[in-house]
Protein backbone atom coordinates (compact mmCIF):
# COMPACT_ATOMS: atom_id res chain seq x y z
CA UNK A 1 0.00 0.00 0.00
CA UNK A 2 1.16 3.48 -0.90
CA UNK A 3 2.54 5.55 2.08
CA UNK A 4 0.69 8.86 2.12
CA UNK A 5 0.43 12.38 4.08
CA UNK A 6 -2.80 14.49 4.97
CA UNK A 7 -2.15 17.86 3.72
CA UNK A 8 -4.19 20.90 3.28
CA UNK A 9 -4.40 23.23 0.46
CA UNK A 10 -2.53 25.77 2.32
CA UNK A 11 0.43 23.70 3.37
CA UNK A 12 0.20 22.45 -0.25
CA UNK A 13 0.35 25.79 -1.49
CA UNK A 14 3.24 26.56 0.60
CA UNK A 15 5.25 23.64 -0.30
CA UNK A 16 4.64 24.63 -3.84
CA UNK A 17 5.75 28.44 -3.14
CA UNK A 18 8.66 27.29 -1.79
CA UNK A 19 9.97 24.88 -4.54
CA UNK A 20 8.93 27.36 -7.28
CA UNK A 21 10.76 30.05 -5.50
CA UNK A 22 13.94 27.58 -5.15
CA UNK A 23 13.90 26.73 -8.70
CA UNK A 24 13.91 30.35 -9.44
CA UNK A 25 10.80 32.24 -9.77
CA UNK A 26 9.94 35.39 -8.16
CA UNK A 27 7.42 35.88 -5.66
CA UNK A 28 4.85 37.20 -7.59
CA UNK A 29 4.88 34.47 -10.20
CA UNK A 30 5.23 31.55 -7.75
CA UNK A 31 2.18 32.33 -5.42
CA UNK A 32 -0.10 32.45 -8.62
CA UNK A 33 0.69 29.01 -9.66
CA UNK A 34 1.11 27.40 -6.35
CA UNK A 35 -2.66 28.94 -5.46
CA UNK A 36 -3.84 26.80 -8.62
CA UNK A 37 -1.42 23.35 -7.95
CA UNK A 38 -3.79 23.33 -4.40
CA UNK A 39 -6.45 24.08 -5.86
CA UNK A 40 -5.88 21.26 -8.06
CA UNK A 41 -5.11 18.98 -5.49
CA UNK A 42 -8.34 19.99 -3.94
CA UNK A 43 -10.55 19.20 -6.58
CA UNK A 44 -9.06 15.36 -7.17
CA UNK A 45 -6.99 16.49 -10.20
CA UNK A 46 -3.80 15.44 -9.56
CA UNK A 47 -2.61 15.42 -13.02
CA UNK A 48 -1.97 18.73 -12.56
CA UNK A 49 -1.32 19.13 -8.72
CA UNK A 50 1.54 18.37 -7.32
CA UNK A 51 2.22 15.86 -9.95
CA UNK A 52 3.37 18.39 -12.13
CA UNK A 53 5.54 20.68 -9.70
CA UNK A 54 9.05 18.39 -10.46
CA UNK A 55 8.11 19.93 -14.38
CA UNK A 56 7.42 22.99 -13.47
CA UNK A 57 10.60 23.26 -11.31
CA UNK A 58 13.01 21.63 -13.99
CA UNK A 59 11.19 23.82 -16.98
CA UNK A 60 12.54 27.25 -15.09
CA UNK A 61 15.86 25.63 -14.42
CA UNK A 62 16.16 25.11 -18.20
CA UNK A 63 14.79 28.05 -19.28
CA UNK A 64 11.41 26.90 -21.19
CA UNK A 65 9.84 29.18 -18.80
CA UNK A 66 11.18 32.25 -17.00
CA UNK A 67 10.39 32.62 -13.43
CA UNK A 68 11.71 36.33 -13.36
CA UNK A 69 9.56 37.52 -16.09
CA UNK A 70 7.46 40.63 -15.77
CA UNK A 71 3.88 40.74 -17.03
CA UNK A 72 3.34 43.58 -19.61
CA UNK A 73 -0.36 44.83 -19.78
CA UNK A 74 -1.79 47.17 -22.36
CA UNK A 75 -5.24 48.26 -23.41
CA UNK A 76 -5.20 48.24 -27.29
CA UNK A 77 -9.02 48.91 -27.86
CA UNK A 78 -11.58 49.79 -24.99
CA UNK A 79 -13.09 46.14 -24.57
CA UNK A 80 -9.54 44.70 -24.93
CA UNK A 81 -7.14 43.85 -21.93
CA UNK A 82 -3.54 42.36 -23.86
CA UNK A 83 -1.00 40.63 -21.68
CA UNK A 84 2.91 39.87 -22.45
CA UNK A 85 3.77 37.03 -20.59
CA UNK A 86 7.36 37.38 -21.30
CA UNK A 87 7.79 33.91 -21.83
CA UNK A 88 6.60 33.23 -17.93
CA UNK A 89 4.04 31.60 -16.42
CA UNK A 90 0.53 32.20 -17.40
CA UNK A 91 -0.70 32.60 -14.10
CA UNK A 92 1.37 35.54 -13.38
CA UNK A 93 -0.49 36.87 -16.64
CA UNK A 94 -3.96 36.17 -16.16
CA UNK A 95 -3.62 37.44 -12.63
CA UNK A 96 -1.97 40.71 -13.97
CA UNK A 97 -4.90 41.39 -16.11
CA UNK A 98 -8.14 40.18 -14.46
CA UNK A 99 -8.86 42.90 -12.27
CA UNK A 100 -8.93 45.61 -15.78
CA UNK A 101 -11.29 42.29 -17.53
CA UNK A 102 -13.96 42.47 -14.76
CA UNK A 103 -13.93 46.18 -14.70
CA UNK A 104 -14.32 46.80 -18.66
CA UNK A 105 -16.86 43.74 -18.45
CA UNK A 106 -18.96 45.55 -16.10
CA UNK A 107 -18.91 48.51 -17.37
CA UNK A 108 -19.18 47.35 -21.15
CA UNK A 109 -20.70 43.89 -21.03
CA UNK A 110 -18.43 42.28 -22.65
CA UNK A 111 -14.29 42.38 -22.83
CA UNK A 112 -11.78 40.33 -23.40
CA UNK A 113 -8.29 39.37 -22.02
CA UNK A 114 -6.01 37.80 -24.71
CA UNK A 115 -2.69 36.46 -23.30
CA UNK A 116 0.81 35.58 -25.29
CA UNK A 117 4.29 34.36 -25.11
CA UNK A 118 2.65 32.49 -21.82
CA UNK A 119 3.30 28.77 -20.87
CA UNK A 120 1.21 26.19 -19.83
CA UNK A 121 -2.23 27.95 -17.76
CA UNK A 122 -2.93 23.97 -15.59
CA UNK A 123 -6.39 23.71 -15.68
CA UNK A 124 -8.55 26.35 -17.76
CA UNK A 125 -11.66 25.68 -15.81
CA UNK A 126 -9.52 27.64 -12.43
CA UNK A 127 -9.06 30.64 -14.47
CA UNK A 128 -12.82 30.68 -15.74
CA UNK A 129 -14.31 30.02 -12.50
CA UNK A 130 -12.63 33.33 -11.17
CA UNK A 131 -15.14 34.93 -13.48
CA UNK A 132 -18.09 33.46 -12.45
CA UNK A 133 -17.15 34.14 -8.90
CA UNK A 134 -17.18 37.67 -10.11
CA UNK A 135 -20.81 37.14 -11.28
CA UNK A 136 -19.85 37.11 -15.07
CA UNK A 137 -19.84 34.26 -17.39
CA UNK A 138 -16.30 33.21 -18.51
CA UNK A 139 -14.94 31.37 -21.57
CA UNK A 140 -11.52 30.78 -21.60
CA UNK A 141 -8.75 28.69 -24.16
CA UNK A 142 -5.53 27.85 -24.13
CA UNK A 143 -3.71 26.06 -27.02
CA UNK A 144 -0.82 23.94 -26.57
CA UNK A 145 1.75 22.04 -28.86
CA UNK A 146 0.87 20.17 -31.57
CA UNK A 147 -0.25 16.66 -30.60
CA UNK A 148 -3.37 16.13 -32.59
CA UNK A 149 -3.96 15.16 -36.10
CA UNK A 150 -6.80 15.59 -38.23
CA UNK A 151 -9.04 13.64 -39.78
CA UNK A 152 -7.03 11.32 -42.46
CA UNK A 153 -4.15 12.71 -41.50
CA UNK A 154 -1.30 11.39 -39.23
CA UNK A 155 0.99 14.58 -38.45
CA UNK A 156 -0.29 16.25 -35.53
CA UNK A 157 -1.01 19.72 -36.14
CA UNK A 158 -3.43 21.14 -33.28
CA UNK A 159 -2.75 20.78 -29.37
CA UNK A 160 -5.46 19.16 -27.42
CA UNK A 161 -6.56 22.72 -26.83
CA UNK A 162 -9.19 22.85 -23.85
CA UNK A 163 -11.91 25.34 -23.48
CA UNK A 164 -13.87 26.36 -20.74
CA UNK A 165 -17.29 27.94 -19.84
CA UNK A 166 -17.92 29.03 -16.16
CA UNK A 167 -21.84 30.55 -15.42
CA UNK A 168 -22.57 32.47 -12.24
CA UNK A 169 -24.29 31.06 -9.48
CA UNK A 170 -25.34 33.99 -8.18
CA UNK A 171 -23.71 33.00 -4.81
CA UNK A 172 -19.85 33.61 -5.33
CA UNK A 173 -19.99 30.64 -7.44
CA UNK A 174 -20.48 28.42 -10.42
CA UNK A 175 -23.99 26.95 -11.23
CA UNK A 176 -22.46 25.31 -14.57
CA UNK A 177 -18.13 24.77 -15.10
CA UNK A 178 -17.13 22.99 -17.69
CA UNK A 179 -14.07 22.38 -18.97
CA UNK A 180 -12.86 20.22 -21.52
CA UNK A 181 -10.09 19.36 -23.96
CA UNK A 182 -9.82 18.96 -27.59
CA UNK A 183 -8.64 14.87 -27.16
CA UNK A 184 -10.46 11.89 -25.06
CA UNK A 185 -8.36 13.11 -22.48
CA UNK A 186 -5.37 15.39 -21.37
CA UNK A 187 -2.44 14.71 -22.57
CA UNK A 188 -0.63 15.35 -18.94
CA UNK A 189 -2.77 12.21 -18.19
CA UNK A 190 -1.07 10.42 -20.74
CA UNK A 191 2.22 11.87 -19.07
CA UNK A 192 0.65 10.48 -15.95
CA UNK A 193 1.27 6.90 -16.98
CA UNK A 194 3.84 6.97 -18.87
CA UNK A 195 5.96 8.32 -15.15
CA UNK A 196 3.80 5.54 -13.68
CA UNK A 197 4.94 2.98 -16.30
CA UNK A 198 0.98 1.91 -16.75
CA UNK A 199 -0.83 1.36 -19.76
CA UNK A 200 -3.26 3.77 -21.09
CA UNK A 201 -7.04 2.78 -21.48
CA UNK A 202 -7.95 2.06 -25.22
CA UNK A 203 -9.29 5.11 -27.66
CA UNK A 204 -6.85 7.81 -25.40
CA UNK A 205 -4.79 7.85 -27.94
CA UNK A 206 -2.64 6.97 -31.35
CA UNK A 207 0.70 5.19 -32.30
CA UNK A 208 3.21 6.75 -34.83
CA UNK A 209 1.20 4.90 -37.59
CA UNK A 210 -2.18 5.73 -36.73
CA UNK A 211 -3.06 2.63 -35.36
CA UNK A 212 -4.68 3.03 -31.34
CA UNK A 213 -2.50 2.28 -28.69
CA UNK A 214 -2.38 1.21 -24.85
CA UNK A 215 1.30 2.43 -24.71
CA UNK A 216 1.28 5.50 -23.27
CA UNK A 217 5.47 6.00 -24.62
CA UNK A 218 4.06 5.08 -27.72
CA UNK A 219 1.18 7.23 -27.91
CA UNK A 220 3.68 10.43 -26.59
CA UNK A 221 5.52 9.72 -30.21
CA UNK A 222 2.10 9.67 -31.67
CA UNK A 223 -1.09 11.68 -31.41
CA UNK A 224 -3.55 12.35 -28.99
CA UNK A 225 -7.00 10.86 -30.40
CA UNK A 226 -9.82 13.45 -30.81
CA UNK A 227 -12.78 13.58 -28.58
CA UNK A 228 -16.32 12.75 -30.87
CA UNK A 229 -13.93 12.19 -33.82
CA UNK A 230 -13.78 15.35 -36.22
CA UNK A 231 -15.87 17.00 -33.82
CA UNK A 232 -13.01 17.07 -31.61
CA UNK A 233 -10.66 18.41 -34.21
CA UNK A 234 -13.14 21.17 -34.83
CA UNK A 235 -12.88 22.19 -30.82
CA UNK A 236 -9.18 22.49 -31.42
CA UNK A 237 -9.07 24.04 -34.13
CA UNK A 238 -11.52 26.71 -32.51
CA UNK A 239 -9.53 27.07 -29.59
CA UNK A 240 -6.46 27.32 -32.12
CA UNK A 241 -8.11 30.38 -33.50
CA UNK A 242 -8.91 31.77 -30.12
CA UNK A 243 -5.88 31.40 -27.93
CA UNK A 244 -3.24 31.79 -30.62
CA UNK A 245 -4.14 33.51 -34.03
CA UNK A 246 -6.35 36.36 -31.80
CA UNK A 247 -3.52 36.67 -29.64
CA UNK A 248 -0.55 36.19 -31.64
CA UNK A 249 1.01 33.33 -29.70
CA UNK A 250 2.39 30.61 -31.24
CA UNK A 251 0.77 28.14 -33.19
CA UNK A 252 1.08 24.36 -31.53
CA UNK A 253 3.10 23.65 -34.29
CA UNK A 254 5.51 25.84 -33.96
CA UNK A 255 5.49 25.62 -29.74
CA UNK A 256 8.12 23.42 -28.23
CA UNK A 257 6.60 20.99 -25.70
CA UNK A 258 5.17 21.66 -22.64
CA UNK A 259 7.12 18.15 -21.07
CA UNK A 260 11.08 17.64 -21.34
CA UNK A 261 13.71 19.98 -21.10
CA UNK A 262 14.12 20.50 -25.36
CA UNK A 263 13.37 23.48 -27.32
CA UNK A 264 12.71 26.65 -25.39
CA UNK A 265 10.16 28.82 -24.05
CA UNK A 266 6.27 27.08 -25.81
CA UNK A 267 5.14 30.71 -26.20
CA UNK A 268 1.61 29.22 -25.96
CA UNK A 269 -1.19 31.91 -25.52
CA UNK A 270 -4.86 31.78 -23.78
CA UNK A 271 -8.21 34.27 -24.42
CA UNK A 272 -10.56 34.76 -21.71
CA UNK A 273 -14.20 36.16 -22.90
CA UNK A 274 -15.90 37.64 -19.30
CA UNK A 275 -19.98 38.71 -20.22
CA UNK A 276 -21.91 40.78 -17.74
CA UNK A 277 -25.24 39.16 -18.12
CA UNK A 278 -26.91 41.63 -16.69
CA UNK A 279 -26.35 43.82 -20.04
CA UNK A 280 -28.32 41.87 -22.13
CA UNK A 281 -30.38 39.47 -20.00
CA UNK A 282 -30.93 41.09 -16.52
CA UNK A 283 -32.41 38.78 -14.02
CA UNK A 284 -33.77 36.83 -16.70
CA UNK A 285 -30.68 35.04 -17.04
CA UNK A 286 -30.24 33.67 -13.01
CA UNK A 287 -34.13 32.80 -13.72
CA UNK A 288 -33.00 30.75 -16.84
CA UNK A 289 -29.62 28.94 -15.65
CA UNK A 290 -31.57 28.03 -12.56
CA UNK A 291 -34.18 26.23 -14.94
CA UNK A 292 -31.45 24.56 -16.73
CA UNK A 293 -29.54 23.68 -13.86
CA UNK A 294 -33.09 21.94 -12.23
CA UNK A 295 -33.82 20.30 -15.50
CA UNK A 296 -30.57 18.26 -15.19
CA UNK A 297 -30.15 17.56 -11.40
CA UNK A 298 -33.80 16.60 -10.74
CA UNK A 299 -32.96 13.35 -12.99
CA UNK A 300 -31.60 10.81 -10.84
CA UNK A 301 -27.96 9.60 -11.60
CA UNK A 302 -27.44 13.06 -13.63
CA UNK A 303 -25.43 15.96 -12.92
CA UNK A 304 -23.92 18.94 -13.98
CA UNK A 305 -20.40 19.72 -15.26
CA UNK A 306 -18.08 20.85 -12.73
CA UNK A 307 -20.84 18.78 -9.59
CA UNK A 308 -17.89 16.23 -9.41
CA UNK A 309 -15.45 19.13 -8.61
CA UNK A 310 -17.01 20.78 -5.93
CA UNK A 311 -17.93 17.16 -4.39
CA UNK A 312 -13.77 16.43 -3.91
CA UNK A 313 -13.74 20.07 -2.52
CA UNK A 314 -16.12 18.76 0.12
CA UNK A 315 -14.31 15.89 0.53
CA UNK A 316 -11.00 17.21 0.56
CA UNK A 317 -12.10 20.37 2.91
CA UNK A 318 -13.40 17.23 5.94
CA UNK A 319 -10.99 14.57 5.57
CA UNK A 320 -7.74 16.50 3.92
CA UNK A 321 -5.46 15.57 0.83
CA UNK A 322 -3.88 12.61 1.15
CA UNK A 323 -0.12 13.29 -1.15
CA UNK A 324 2.22 9.95 -1.48
CA UNK A 325 5.18 10.65 0.25
CA UNK A 326 7.22 9.00 -3.05
CA UNK A 327 5.60 12.12 -4.66
CA UNK A 328 6.52 14.54 -2.07
CA UNK A 329 10.48 12.90 -2.04
CA UNK A 330 10.18 13.16 -5.23
CA UNK A 331 9.25 17.19 -5.04
CA UNK A 332 11.75 17.99 -2.21
CA UNK A 333 15.09 16.03 -4.03
CA UNK A 334 14.06 18.11 -7.16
Amino acid sequence: MTESLTMNPGEIEALAVEILEAAGARTESAHPLARAIAAAEREGIASHGLMYLPIYAEHLRCGKVDGQAVPQVTSPRQGTVLVDAGTGFAHAAIDAGFAELTARARDLGVAALAIHNSYNCGVLGYHTERLAAEGLVGLGFTNAPASIAPVGGSRPVIGTNPFSLAVPDGEGGAAILIDQSASVVAKSEVMKHVREGRPIPEGWALDPDGHSTRDPDLAMKGSMAPSGGYKGVGIGLLTEVMAAALTGAYLGIDAAPFSGTKGGPPRTGQFFLAIDPAASAGDVFAERITALASAITEQPGARLPGQGRRAARRRHDRDGIQVSTALLDKIRSG
